[in-house]
Order: structure tokens, then sequence, then C-alpha cells
């Protein structure tokens, strides 16, 4: 890595990563489907479309969109591993499953056990209102198989962070965080900055949005945010809108120094972050504002005591909507002015839809890895410019195909991440590629590499992994 600074000492670094988004249980497995330009929906045929509980009129209308997100284990759950019951675990949400179970993922990846890290251990979690499951658990307990007290905190996501750190062991700052899309990058914020000013040694971020609705598509309805053909086409000319997906994710973070002395593995660094909402200074509630994002890049790139000429490609939140694209670009272009070079631009959106709560993760995960290999993935369905998105007034370009990226100069490589949440939230992060590792002496022919596990079935899983 090139550096002609020295490091700020406000870095975080980024050591674990787990993810479950559709078509990808593993970050892997993710990269792999980002690098082939994979969309990671499926389109349901008639039966499909009956047994998911269609009704026969959107079955034979042909302007039906029947595509819905390729996520799988939605219906499963280690109980025993994290001390539920089979009563408990029933009435646990899909959504605090599968972030139960990334989070313990991130933590593995980054090598750690949360109950024996040195220091405090925080959670910094999102989820989404999911009403359907709490109806559905309020009435499938009418027999009290657990009481209403305990069913109140395993069915509501408010209570998730903690029942999680709770299950871990975790003594660190543990909370739920809700901004709408912009959840998860919020809750990233927050979490380098309780590491900054050392109120946790560790922090875990993240969240889960996972439908518990029957799913068999949408009927699109001009006007609204969703695409009328079922693909995110971010800033392209034909784009309608987005298209719903699900996932849950968690990263696991450390300051830098704290980091490199421990010898832990660094995908990315956080350079720095910012939040901020647009107050009043647009058309509605709902509606983006291009002074609001433009004020939250700058505020992050001032933190992050770096320069927008050093920014080699940004991840956008790209929702594929008109006036979020157009309001988007436009927010950039007074964020970064005239540069010499040119930026592409990406959308997640258009690979696995818009994550809702967990979009920011998604997007911030993206770009770690884009950092880790050097590599920027295509954004999909992307063939002209949407002519009401002003490219000509700034640096930017959409990325059509997987690129090689090198840094400008002797800059370090970094990157940009959006996440813009409904009501205005904004989340802007700057990444930068780890710092080079000192290469080790060869050693022994042979090396020992150990696995563990709770038990041999677990064990040899894992071993099949490898």
């Amino acid at each position: 890595m090139k550096s002609n600074k020295p490091y700020t000492g406000f870095e975080v670094a980024i050591i674990g990563l787990s993810c479950r988004f559709p078509g990808a249980n593993t970050w892997r497995k993710f990269w792999e489907n980002l690098t082939h330009a994979r969309e990671s929906f499926r389109a349901l045929s008639d039966e499909e479309m009956r047994a998911a509980g269609a009704p026969e009129e959107a079955i034979a209308d042909p302007t039906f969109i029947r595509r819905v997100p390729d996520l799988t284990g939605k219906d499963t759950f280690d109980a025993s591993f994290f001390d539920y019951t089979p009563d408990e675990a029933g009435m646990l949400g899909p959504q605090n499953r599968i972030f139960h179970e990334c989070v313990w993922e991130a933590f593995e990846d980054a090598g750690y056990v949360p109950d024996e890290v040195k220091g405090l251990v925080g959670l910094y979690g999102s989820a989404s209102n999911d009403m359907n499951w709490r109806i559905f658990a309020k009435m499938a307990n009418q027999e009290q198989r657990i009481t209403d007290f305990l069913l109140k905190h395993i069915s509501d996501k408010d209570f998730l962070p903690p029942m999680i750190s709770y299950k871990l062991n975790m003594r660190g700052a543990s909370m739920n965080l809700g901004s709408a899309c912009s959840s998860t990058l919020v809750g990233i914020h927050l979490a380098c900055r309780a590491l900054i000013f050392g109120e946790v040694n560790v922090a875990a971020a993240g969240g889960a949005f996972i439908s518990t609705d029957k799913q068999f598509g949408y009927r699109h309805e001009e006007g609204s945010i969703l695409s009328s053909d079922g693909h995110c086409r971010a800033f392209d000319k034909d784009s309608s809108g987005t298209i719903i997906g699900e996932g849950a994710g968690a990263v696991i973070l450390k300051r830098l120094v704290d980091a490199q002395k421990d010898g832990d593995h660094i995908y990315a660094i956080i350079k720095g972050s910012a939040v901020n909402n647009d107050g009043g200074r647009k058309i509605g509630l709902t509606a983006p504002s291009v002074e609001g994002q433009a004020e939250c890049i700058k505020m992050a790139q001032r933190f992050a005591r770096v320069k927008a000429d050093s920014i080699r490609f940004i991840e956008t939140h790209g929702t594929g909507t008109s006036l979020g694209d157009m309001i988007e670009i436009a927010g950039l272009n007074a964020a970064f002015g005239e540069q010499e070079h040119r930026i592409p631009l990406g959308s997640v959106k258009s690979n696995i839809g818009h994550l809702d709560t967990v979009a920011g993760l998604a997007g911030l995960m993206k770009a770690t890895l884009s950092l880790k290999y050097k590599q920027l993935p295509a954004s999909l369905h992307f063939n002209e410019p949407n002519p009401m998105v002003d490219f000509k007034a700034g640096p930017f370009y959409v990325n059509k195909e997987l690129q090689t990226i090198e840094s400008i100069g002797t800059q370090p490589l970094r990157a940009g991440v959006s996440s813009l949440g409904v009501g205005g939230t904004n989340a802007h992060t700057i990444l930068e590629e780890a710092p080079a590792l000192e290469q080790s002496k060869e050693g022994r022919p042979f090396k020992i590499f150990t696995l563990s596990a709770k038990t041999k079935r677990s064990l040899q899983t894992y071993v099949d992994k490898l």
C-alpha cells in the first residue's frame, strides 16, 4: 500500500465479515457473484406462484413482476448453540435468528470468541419492523408455550442487540438503531466513534432485513419506487425504480492501532465517516437533498483528513429511481467539484436489490472487498445514462464491467460509500486499503491448522467448507 502521510490515529480496521445475501451465504460467495455479474433474483413458475399463495389473476397477468430474492436458510436456526429452547426458537423471528448467526460468524471470521475478547465488546444492530411475525408469534403462543413477557422480547427488533449481547456475553454498549435505509451504515459510524473514544475495545455492527410475507412478486404501479421490470437499473435511461431484496450481515471493527498490534487480518480501514440529516431542504419527507448529501460527504472527508481527489471509486445508494438517482449525483458533484481523474460509481442494489436497513452494510461490504482484491465489479443493467442525471457536471461515470483499480499517485487506494435513509438521515464512509503486511519467514514445510466446534457434526461441517 502506498502512503505519503501517517495515519491520524482515528482509523478503524475491519477485521471480520459475514453475510446472508441473496445468492450468497458467505462473503466469498457474495464476492464471486459480484465479479461474475450475477443478479441474485429468480423468476417464479406458475407452480411456484401457486405454492407461494399467489392469486390466479396475478398468475394470469403477464405484467405481474414474478421475481423474488434468492435467499435461503430463513427457516433454519441452531437454537442449542445459542442456548434457546425449541419453544423460544420457534417464536424468534427469522431476522433475529439470522442476525444471531451473522454476528457469531463475523467474530469467527475475525478469529475471536466474543466471550474471550479482552475488554468491552459492543454491538450496534438494526432490523426492520416485522409486524407480520409479531402477530403470528402472538397467535402461535396462545397455549403459553412461553410467557408473554418473554415473547415480547424475542419477537421485537428493539431487543435484538441486547439479546445477542446476553447470549454471547458481550459487555460493551448494545443498541438497536433505526434510520430506515441508512441504519446499518449509521450503526457502523457510531461503532467507530465508540472505538475511537475508548467506550469499547471491539465492536460488531450490522443488521437484518428478512421478509416473513408470502413472496411471489409484485404488481408494478406507476409512480411507485418499485421497478417496472424487476431489475434495479441505477442511473440508466431505462431505470424505473428499485427491487426489494433480503439479507443480513455483520462486520467486526477494532481500532487500527490495536488490530496491528494484535496481528489481526485487516480487510480494509475505515478512514472516517459522517452522519447528518437533510432537515427541511427538500420537496418532501421521503425525498433526498442535494445539500444534505454534499455536506455529509464533505464532513466525512474532513474527519478522515483526505481530499476528494484521493477517492478512487464510490459505492452509491443507487436505488434506480429517477428522482433519487438525479439528486444523488447532484450531491456527489457538489461534494467533489471538478477532478482531474474520472471516478467510477457502482450500486450493489443492481445485484441483490434494496435491503432496506441492511443496504448500507451491503454497500460497505462490496467496497471493502473491492479494496481487498483491487477490483471493481460492474454495476448491472446500465447501458446509457439517464438524461435527468447530470454526469457532465462532475467526474463520475457508472462502471459497466469488472475492472482493476489502482491508487492515484502516491495515495493509498480509497473509496467512498453512501447510504441515504428515507426521512433524510445520510451516512457516508471513507474506506482505505489495508496496510501492507510484512512478509513472514518461510518456516517449516508443514504447519498446524486448527479447527474447533461445539460438536463433531459441526466440526465436520467446517472441514467440508474448507
